[in-house]
């Protein structure tokens, strides 16, 4: 299969690392982090000074940012990066991250998102998330992503006929896959009574179109493929990644993200076309997001996600897998660390260590990420298409 490449062909991802989430925790982010760096050494069998870069998301840091952490657990760095992007996270770390070890500035980088979640840290986060967001929305008494994204899927809902049985039926099949993943929150099955009927949140949001706040980490290496063969680590070739902030801002109403603009060149730059694409992991925080995701990265058309998904089964393992160890919306939103969770899981499913339900041969993934909801839209888009070693 010919590709043409982004200059990645000598960097790989590997390692990845689920620090499993609880619903609150008394301890603070650095612990999360400090976990996650612990775990990603153990699975690789390095020393601390062998990581020479860290690129680190977290909104529940404060008042420290990345150099603080340094401090905190001792790391001597050459190359360090802090990207709070929420669910573009993964795809903003994994793509600088390559480019680091690619022009030589660090040979291993470390790419951690953690949160923690007391009993008021979401309210708190809330609050200080975005002068933007305050200033739009506070003097209403509004406030929140719930009240933002039932505004955009209402109009989703008016404009291309979505109904709320084409949202709870990805969100049943989310529930499916999460019972197989074992870092899972939500551990009992949802039928689509129980999600048509759930308690209102924001019309026409109810209680299963919310993801559930909770603490966590999630955490992989970018390395040399040499370097991963020395240590026996499996890995996964990155083959394209995409990234674009702010996308549209002519838009009044957000129906469209960055992957729009740059889908093509994801594409051409991976050398494969859709029908090649094993799985995709989408950043689900609320199902609308994940139909215009699935149609901005050219699976259907604008307006037809609610068809698609009509006609595939999004389970592990049927047709068309979408979100394969549950998604937010079934394992929890670890804050940063739900923008991770889609690239771990995609790692794990292209080296054939998925620790659900295996996509059946699945060579290549697509991980695509949205962040930032300020207010009226998603700031942060991207996507990466990851590879096993036999694809």
């Amino acid at each position: 299969m010919e590709r043409r490449r982004a200059g990645y062909e000598d960097v790989v991802v590997a390692v990845p690392v689920s620090i499993p989430y609880v619903r609150y925790s008394t301890r603070g982010a650095h612990w999360f982090v400090a976990r996650a760096l612990r775990a990603l050494l153990e699975g690789s069998g390095l020393g601390k000074a062998d990581l020479e870069g860290l690129c680190l998301s977290s909104f529940t840091l404060a008042p420290d940012t990345a150099v603080g952490v340094t401090q905190h657990l001792g790391l001597s760095l050459r190359w360090l990066d802090h990207i709070p992007m929420g669910g573009a996270s993964a795809i903003v770390a994994l793509r600088r991250a390559l480019r680091a070890v690619a022009s030589g500035d660090a040979a291993i980088v470390a790419c951690v998102a953690a949160d923690t979640n007391h009993v008021d840290t979401f309210r708190a986060t809330l609050g200080s998330f975005s002068q933007f967001a305050r200033d739009a929305v506070y003097p209403y008494g509004s406030g929140g992503p719930n009240a933002s994204f039932a505004f955009l899927t209402a109009y989703y809902m008016r404009v291309f006929g979505a109904r709320r049985e084409d949202f709870g039926k990805l969100c049943i099949a989310q529930r499916e896959n999460a019972l197989r993943y074992a870092h899972a929150l939500f551990k009992m099955p949802l039928t689509i009574q129980e999600y048509l009927n759930a308690r209102p949140i924001a019309e026409p949001l109810r209680l299963f179109d919310c993801v559930m706040p909770c603490a966590g980490a999630e955490a992989f290496l970018v390395m040399s493929r040499a370097r991963a063969q020395d240590l026996g680590v499996s890995f996964a070739n990155v083959l394209a990644t995409i990234e674009r902030h702010n996308s549209f801002p002519e838009d009044p109403i957000q129906m469209r993200g960055g992957w729009l603009l740059d889908r093509e060149e994801l594409f051409a730059q991976a050398g494969v076309v859709r029908r090649d694409i094993d799985f995709l992991q989408t950043y689900d925080d609320y199902p609308v997001i994940s139909a215009m995701q699935m149609e901005d990265l050219g699976f259907c058309g604008k307006g037809e996600a609610p068809q698609f998904i009509r006609e595939h089964s999004l389970t592990t393992d049927g047709t068309f897998p979408v979100n394969t160890s549950g998604g937010q919306l079934s394992v929890g939103q670890a804050g940063a660390a739900g923008g991770f969770l889609g690239m771990t899981e995609a790692i794990r499913q292209v080296t054939g260590a998925a620790q659900g339900t295996a996509v059946a041969n699945a060579r290549i993934g697509l991980v695509s990420g949205f962040g930032m909801i300020n207010y009226d839209r998603g700031l942060c888009c991207g996507a990466a298409i990851l590879a096993g070693p036999k694809a």
